[in-house]
């Protein structure tokens, strides 16, 4: 009782503050006025009930567009009570309601409790029962019940339509960079929905296959993006800028983006459409992985071998394409290591130890000796190929003679339709009809006429550049720079599988690409995608490697080189015009030399 004396004491003067607050964003910039329509609607309420005591409002403290179930989330009120404590002509704080001032029995509690210490009155602008009497005391209490009861009530029923929405696929938070999100009208209904972003879409899918290449930081990987044009979406905070490091680690470890959504530590398939595959997503998180262990902060290790080279050890026990690693360590003397380690290791489910650099390097060197053509092969190839090709040049120039001959048959036919119209003989109408369907007749003629003309010798050019490369390919590779060979690496192999044999040897596989492996199934009479010819006493056995879903019947040498021709011929690294097979550069993977 001394106390609430010697609070009212304090208090010198009969002036009033208001408090007023929303609880989300979505109740402000909603009018004209950028304050909404709910804090003007409580301001005129309060100030009434301000007139209505006799009281001057002395300051308005308001908490704008945050949910705050707590005193701590509300700053505004925390200010509001230093201001009482330094202004003691203030006798009222009135609030539109109660359940604006407190959403719990005990933050209404202690605020009230804070209140009376200053000798300061809560007053309702709209619960005018409320007061000093007993009667007024339980009013207050009774609806500080309700309030919490209704704060929780409705969490609850938000909670358990997300997680509703989440199950159905539906996406329960704003998009991600990369998405919209979008209103979609079916009939009379609007739904709520996301697409992708036309623009930032391909920019953030373009991240996560640049990061699966090991070849990035992030640092390095949001300055190419900025670089390719992707820009954040401006806010009120933040204007249009490029997308940050920190942002980027969190975009990358997001399986949102294959397609998931997740909620309560579940995981829902989602409606929209994934951005990227969950390979590519495996592949990032290997490398986010390997680069977090033990809290440090890795640098990309440039490495012709890097990206081409994968664990044979977890191939051949687990079924398990697993990408190799390169890191480096420094130990107290300051001697820096470098290696290559499974990503399996992570998981403990790798046996294959870390592999030193040199190691590798020598066995990636020795292998290349394995996929090396016989010459008797490279020789029957050619043969094989340039009869192939003066046959097709035999049948092309026939065909170009009747086309060009069905030409002349038109343009005739066109010259003396165009006389009759001159002599009026025939209706217009129908000579009309007859020369656009000449002209339809002719453009389809000139077209197969150009593809005839087409050089059949890119095909031959692009297989005797694989010949050539296969002649003697560790010769090539030791000749060449760590970039060819980095351009020599990704040309010939799918992937490079390494493991280590029972005598601790290391051991070196492959998988090759097209048109290598099919030339090479040609020259070994049989499907061996994965083996090699080994050379003589080689220990480089090669790993299997996964099995391709179709392969060329087994049949004789001779038949299976004019299969293979003729399967080439007409490859999907076919360019029309065009004999890039490999990309590389203008001196190809041969060494520069002078000209001299």
């Amino acid at each position: 009782m001394k106390q609430k004396q010697k609070a009212a004491q304090r208090v010198t003067g009969d002036d009033y503050v208001a408090y007023l607050r929303v609880s989300t964003k979505g109740q402000v910039n909603t009018d004209y006025n950028p304050e909404g329509l709910s804090l003007p609607a409580q301001r005129e309420k309060v100030e009434e009930r301000g007139r209505e005591l006799g009281s001057a409002k002395a300051a308005e403290f308001v908490d704008p567009g945050r949910t705050a179930r707590t005193i701590d989330q509300r700053p505004e009120f925390q200010a509001m009570i230093a201001y009482l404590r330094e202004h003691p002509n203030v006798r009222y704080v009135i609030v539109y309601m109660l359940s604006r001032f407190a959403r719990n029995r005990l933050d209404d509690a202690i605020m009230v409790a804070a209140l009376e210490q200053l000798g300061v009155k809560l007053i309702s602008a709209v619960e005018k029962n409320i007061d000093d009497t007993p009667a007024g005391r339980m009013l207050h209490g009774f609806l500080a019940v309700v309030n919490e009861y209704v704060s929780n009530q409705s969490a609850e029923d938000v909670k358990y339509k997300m997680g509703q929405k989440a199950k159905n696929g539906g996406t329960i938070t704003r998009a991600p960079v990369g998405y919209l999100n979008t209103i979609e009208h079916i009939e009379d209904r609007r739904v709520r929905t996301v697409i992708i972003d036309p623009v930032r879409g391909p920019l953030i899918r373009t991240a996560f296959e640049l990061y699966a290449t090991g070849e990035y930081t992030l640092a390095d990987l949001a300055d190419e993006l900025y670089e390719r044009g992707l820009r954040m979406v401006r806010n009120a905070k933040y204007p249009e800028r490029g997308i940050s490091p920190n942002r980027l680690a969190v975009v990358i470890r997001d399986d949102y983006y294959t397609g998931w959504i997740t909620y309560e530590g579940e995981k829902f398939r989602g409606r929209h459409k994934p951005l990227i595959s969950e390979d590519v997503f495996d592949r990032v998180q290997d490398i986010a992985n390997s680069r977090t262990q033990a809290q440090e902060l890795r640098r990309v290790h440039h490495h012709e071998l890097k990206g081409s080279l994968f664990c044979g050890s977890c191939l051949r026990r687990h079924g398990e394409r697993r990408r190799m690693i390169l890191s480096q360590a420094t130990n107290r003397h300051g001697n820096t290591y470098r290696y290559f380690f499974c990503t399996g290791r992570y998981s403990h489910t790798c046996e294959l130890p870390y592999v030193p650099l040199g190691r590798v390097e020598e066995a990636v060197e020795a292998h290349y000796a394995t996929v090396r053509f016989t010459p008797e092969f490279t020789s029957a190839m050619r043969a094989d190929l340039a009869a192939m090709l003066d046959e097709q040049q035999s049948t092309t120039k026939l065909l170009h003679a009747q086309l060009t001959k069905q030409l002349r048959e038109l343009d005739t036919k066109e010259t003396n339709l165009i006389d009759l119209a001159a002599d009026g003989t025939l209706p217009q109408g129908k000579i009309k009809t007859r020369l656009r369907e000449i002209t339809r007749q002719r453009d389809r003629l000139t077209a197969r006429l150009q593809d005839t003309d087409q050089d059949l010798s890119v095909t031959a050019e692009i297989i005797e550049t694989c010949l050539q490369l296969l002649e003697d390919p560790q010769a090539l590779y030791q000749r060449c720079d760590d970039q060819q060979r980095r351009q020599l690496n990704q040309a010939l192999f799918e992937s490079l599988y390494i493991h280590e044999g029972p005598d601790g040897e290391l051991r070196v596989g492959h998988q090759l690409k097209e048109p290598f492996d099919t030339l090479h199934v040609a020259q070994n009479s049989g499907p061996k995608p994965t083996d090699g010819p080994a050379a003589p006493g080689s220990p480089h056995a090669a790993v299997r490697a996964p099995k391709r879903t179709q392969r060329p019947p087994q049949v004789g040498a001779g038949a299976a080189r004019h299969q293979t021709g003729a399967a080439l011929a007409d490859g999907p690294w076919k360019v029309t015009g065009s004999n890039e097979l490999l990309m590389v550069g203008d001196t190809g993977f041969e060494p520069v030399t002078s000209s001299v």
